[in-house]
């Protein structure tokens, strides 16, 4: 049976497959975009929030009262800072009380956690939370970021744990919480102000190219970050990427993809294509199917297409041209790529 058996669709199987419009979770990727102009103009008073929070790992709370700053811009600040997310909150809450296992009558769930050389305990006032947690349950999703919120029970656990989750006394719960750091730096002013410029600079870089086409680009980077989960680890995924010897103007110019992967120099071309409203886009892209096509396979290569969206399926030819051109088609939901990333494990 052929490698390529079941991947290759036509545009009916593959709108069976489809899903149509956007989904929450790839909708709040996209306001992270527009929510950076405010994280960065209200940096600087983050900021200074953080110096004067050197006594004691509390200070942050009265700091924070006395501030007038909004508890959930803040707990925003902190949750980008520590690239810890909405998914990874949900989890983290899932599973509260197998990760912070020490409880003590009368007080609570225990967080036992080192700072500036000494040990110091934290007990949860809200967490865990009785139900699903969640960005917008915290004040910090894309529509509520914008209304200011009181500091509140649930915000301060999530404080704590941003702020001095990888300083717990159990290894474990570090681990876990490795990336929620910045709490080390208090009573450091010098090296907590370089720290969150320079992570804003690196925020501001993976967000910034995304605003002429932010949800096109979004949809490229999920489909990249599935694969890197997916694919074994000496797949090498490139977003923008290039296969010799498949190029466009005479010959001058090598064509870039949006996605391609390698493995012992063979490659799997990825077109990611989601429009709910419909354009030229996919016209372009269907233009340029065949000539792409022919020479992929003259190098030996392949080529995979995600498409999706109602107003992709409202241009009927060119998503058919580009089924005909293409080894493997799928739609945008996570079980469509494990189906494109069975085909890209299939023939490299």
């Amino acid at each position: 049976m052929s490698l390529l058996t079941g991947f290759k669709r036509n545009i009916e199987e593959l709108e069976e497959k489809a899903v149509k419009w956007w989904t929450p979770e790839l909708r709040e990727r996209e306001k992270l975009g527009s929510v950076i102009p405010l994280l960065l103009e209200s940096q600087d008073q983050f900021i200074s929030i953080l110096k004067l929070s050197d006594d004691r790992p509390t200070q942050i709370f009265e700091v924070l009262n006395a501030s007038d700053f909004p508890a959930n811009l803040f707990l925003k600040h902190l949750s980008v800072l520590a690239d810890y997310g909405g998914e990874q909150i949900q989890r983290l809450n899932l599973n509260f009380r197998d990760v912070f296992s020490t409880a003590v009558p009368l007080k609570g769930i225990c967080f036992d956690f080192f700072w500036n050389g000494q040990k110091h305990e934290y007990y949860f006032l809200a967490l865990p939370f009785k139900g699903t947690l969640n960005n917008a349950k915290l004040g910090v999703d894309g529509k509520n970021i914008f209304e200011k919120q009181p500091l509140d029970d649930l915000k301060r656990d999530m404080v704590m744990i941003l702020l001095f989750g990888s300083n717990a006394a159990d290894p474990e719960i570090a681990d876990i919480l490795q990336k929620c750091e910045i709490g080390n730096l208090l009573g450091k002013p010098d090296e907590l102000e370089k720290y969150v410029r320079q992570r804003y600079i690196w925020v501001s870089r993976i967000t910034g190219g995304a605003k002429s086409n932010a949800l096109g680009q979004v949809a490229q980077q999920y489909v990249a970050e599935f694969l890197g989960k997916s694919l074994p680890s000496d797949f090498k995924i490139t977003r923008n990427g290039h296969i010799e010897g498949v190029t466009h103007t005479g010959g001058r110019t090598l064509t870039s993809f949006d996605i391609v992967v390698e493995r012992n120099s063979k490659a799997v071309a990825v077109e990611v294509s989601f429009q709910v409203t419909t354009n030229s886009v996919i016209e372009r892209k269907a233009g340029q199917a065949k000539s792409r096509y022919d020479m992929i396979k003259k190098t030996g290569n392949y080529i995979a297409y995600v498409i999706d969206g109602a107003g992709n399926f409202q241009r009927k030819s060119a998503v058919s041209t580009i089924c005909n051109y293409s080894d493997c088609t799928v739609g945008f939901s996570d079980e469509e790529f494990k189906t494109l990333t069975n085909f890209i494990v299939g023939v490299l």
